[in-house]
This record gives structure tokens, C-alpha cells and sequence, in this order.
């Protein structure tokens, strides 16, 4: 049985889906934001209809959206919603986008949804409970060392312009093997313990915070790359099964 918060995720999820596929692949105008990234009706749209379940669920909750902005953002429980988190996919069609919806409370998060539609999964989870990708409970590797793990990165733009890219080509040489995943799915795989580490260097919070809730709630532990708690600000993630992360923290340091 779910709780009222993960019902309310879920349920907001899968009114999303509908909205999503109804708009994928119809060729949508695409308006581009001040930040860059682009933005269609569909995700507004979505944002508007996730955001209309929750609030009328918990009007009291806080809600940061990023389309449709914030509201009560020093509330005691506040959402975190990404509509459609990989936009530029959903735009050129291709199944690698996905819904974020994360609940926080007094900064710590404890529920998250991460529904991809179109790709065909849905991962979720609450912390102390447990995660499941579909109906089914998932839980990270046990693999201990880094020689024997699987890695998967994405948005390393940061990293390849700045002084750590030298050690993250060290510990690439290291591993069994890397991969470029990206988005939600290389967490969904951390997740269900398919690979044993996540490295993103530019990320916004919306991106990730339903992620975090899954991979943690799994069994792993989520960070930024300094080894340091997720907050409103978070820019970067390493993400790992619970026997790696220190491991693969020193290899990047």
C-alpha cells in the first residue's frame, strides 16, 4: 500500500503520460527560454496538469515546477517537477525523456516518480519503504571495486572544461565499462543494479530529485560530485551502489 504522497506522484505521473503522448511526435513549435533550453506546449501543459492533482490533494505543499514556477517554496513539503525532463528528445523523437515529480520534506527528499512514456518505464519510490521499476522491487549491485563496474555519465560539459576531467579519463580507464546512458534511464539501471555508478556534471535539481529518491530508497547513495547532500542548488551528481561511491568520490577528487 502507498502512501498518500507516492499515490499522489503516481497518479500525477500517469496523467502526464496521457498528456505527453497525446503531443509526441506532432511536430510542436518550440519556444527557446532565457537558459537555452527549449520548451514546448506539451510541456507546459503537463506541468499545469501535475501540478493541478497536487495541489488540490495538498494545498498546503509548496511547489517547484520548471515551467510553471514556484509557489510556497519554504513550505514543510515541497514538490519538485520536472514535466518533461529531456525536452530536446521528446522535440526530435526519440524516447529518452521523461517525467520527474520528488516530494521534499525540510529539505530532505522522500518520494520520487520517474515516468518515461514513450521509453516504457516507470521507477519509483519512498524513502524507508522501498523503489520498484514497474511492479517489480529493484535494488542496487553489490560489486565492490571499480575495476569490475559498469559506469554510465551524461552532461559532462563542465567537467570536460574544468580540472577534474584528467581523473574522470583515469577512472574511465579503470572500470569494466562505460557507457553514456543519460537521462533517467542510466539511474533506472544504478537502480535495479544493472550498473554500479552515475557521473553528471550539469544538472539542475528538477532533473534528478526523483532519481535521487529512487537510487537512495534502492540502496545506494546519491550526491553531488563533492560528496555533499543534494539541495535546491545541487549542480552535479555521482551516484552509486552504497560499496562504490567512496571509491569512485577518491578516484574524481
Amino acid at each position: 500500500m502507498h502512501s498518500p504522497f507516492l499515490a499522489t506522484a503516481l497518479d500525477a505521473a500517469n496523467a502526464a503520460a496521457a498528456v505527453i503522448r497525446r503531443y509526441y511526435q506532432r511536430n510542436l513549435d518550440v519556444v527557446i527560454k532565457a537558459d537555452k533550453s527549449p520548451v514546448t506546449q506539451a510541456d507546459v501543459e503537463t506541468e499545469k496538469t501535475i501540478r493541478e492533482i497536487i495541489s488540490t490533494r495538498f494545498p498546503d505543499h509548496g511547489f517547484y515546477g520548471e515551467e510553471t514556477g514556484q509557489s510556497a517554496i519554504d513550505a514543510e513539503y515541497l514538490w519538485l517537477v520536472d514535466p518533461i525532463d529531456g525536452t530536446k528528445a521528446f522535440v526530435r523523437e526519440y524516447p529518452f525523456f521523461s517525467t520527474q515529480i520528488a516530494l521534499m520534506h525540510r529539505g530532505r527528499l522522500i518520494v520520487g516518480v520517474s515516468s518515461a512514456p514513450v521509453y516504457g518505464e516507470v521507477a519509483y519510490a519512498e524513502i524507508g519503504v522501498g523503489a520498484w521499476l514497474g511492479d517489480k522491487p529493484i535494488r542496487v549491485s553489490e560489486i565492490d571495486s571499480i575495476e569490475a563496474a559498469a559506469v554510465s555519465a551524461g552532461n559532462l560539459k563542465t567537467l570536460a572544461a574544468g580540472p577534474g576531467w584528467s581523473r574522470y579519463g583515469q577512472l574511465v580507464a579503470r572500470v569494466n565499462r562505460i557507457r553514456g546512458y543519460g537521462d533517467f534511464l542510466h539511474y533506472h539501471l544504478l537502480a535495479a543494479g544493472k550498473l554500479e555508478a552515475v557521473i553528471e556534471s550539469d544538472v539542475n535539481i528538477l532533473d534528478i530529485a526523483a532519481l535521487a529518491v529512487i537510487v537512495e530508497a534502492a540502496g545506494g547513495k546519491f550526491t553531488d560530485l563533492q560528496g555533499k547532500a543534494l539541495d535546491l542548488q545541487t549542480t552535479s551528481v555521482l551516484a552509486a551502489n552504497a560499496k562504490l561511491h567512496a571509491a569512485v568520490l577518491d578516484a574524481l577528487a
